[in-house]
């Protein structure tokens, strides 16, 4: 369990100079109006649309496969509303490590914090059964302002870039554990405190049910939040984060949480939770992160590619 970013005389390395310079420059981006930054987002994302050409075919191809009742009209203009969202969650991760509490709390709204507070109060863990939405930064900061809790993460590979989202992710966390570290989440459950899980990316074969994703029959998915609410004697509690129309804030809204969960086998409990991930992103399909390949790994191993 992390609970503290530990600085080195390491990071000062030749090496490391121009990210850090990099970061200079992003922290001063944090005094620009809400507002600005997010219509440079926009622009940054349009840009990158035409940058980065494999990432835009993938989150066309996402598209395509999850929602072909759409024209192709309809799934272009979706793309590009996407990308930009995607441009402006680099401000949304920068205000989300840097702002101050207070003004994390003038641009956002909760719905929904009761569901979380009854069930702490009643001796259980929460499972917070989040989504990859592209504010996800900046909702696990909105969230941290009534309660914070454990942050499950994948440890970063560049020294730098690990040492600040764990400084910027432990202003709303109590702790941050890896993603592999079920012993620790369990504890963690028992508590009782909040966790966060997510089961909407490909994480291989290996750890993988092949159940129903939007209109892919077959789409690889984790079966985690099983075991955890078993092992953890916790609820499932699922939630959403999305920036309002207006780009002047963001709104967090939690749901009760899931009945009759677990429930008698894993599969069903996979697909149920499928379900709920396709309830969440359907709210706001344009700030989901579909850069991610979320088929890339086939029932069988000879399995023709859907990419």
């Amino acid at each position: 369990m992390v609970e503290k970013a530990k600085f080195s005389l390491h990071l000062c390395h030749p090496k490391y100079w121009l990210i850090w310079l990099g970061v200079g420059f992003m922290r001063l981006t944090q005094c620009l109006p809400l507002s600005i930054q997010l219509k440079s987002g926009a622009l940054l994302g349009r840009l990158a649309m035409k940058l980065i050409r494999g990432r835009a075919s993938t989150a066309k191809r996402n598209l395509e496969l999850c929602f072909p009742e759409m024209t192709q009209n309809e799934q272009e203009i979706l793309l590009k509303r996407n990308f930009e969202e995607t441009g402006k969650a680099i401000f949304d991760t920068i205000n989300a490590w840097w702002w101050s509490d207070q003004k994390i709390q003038q641009h956002m709204q909760i719905k929904g914090k009761e569901h979380v507070q009854d069930t702490l109060n009643n001796g259980q863990g929460v499972i917070l059964f989040a989504v990859h939405c592209l504010p996800l930064e900046m909702g696990a900061r909105i969230f941290g302002q009534f309660q914070p809790g454990v942050g499950v993460y994948r440890p970063h590979n560049n020294a730098v870039i690990e040492y600040l989202q764990v400084k910027g992710r432990l202003r709303s966390n109590k702790a941050l554990v890896g993603k592999r570290d079920l012993r620790q989440m369990v504890r963690s459950l028992r508590h009782p405190d909040v966790i966060w899980y997510t089961s909407d990316q490909d994480f291989g074969r290996s750890s993988a049910t092949f159940i129903p994703f939007f209109d892919v029959k077959e789409a690889a998915t984790i079966t985690g939040a099983t075991s955890l609410a078993k092992l953890g004697k916790a609820k499932v509690i699922p939630f959403f984060v999305e920036r309002d129309d207006d780009d002047k804030g963001y709104t967090l809204e939690i749901l009760p949480p899931l009945s009759d969960f677990p429930g008698d086998n894993e599969i069903d409990d996979a697909k149920r939770t499928n379900e709920i991930v396709e309830s969440l992103i359907s709210r706001n399909k344009a700030q989901y992160m579909w850069l991610h390949r979320r088929f890339k790994t086939r029932p069988k191993s000879n399995d023709p590619s859907l990419y």
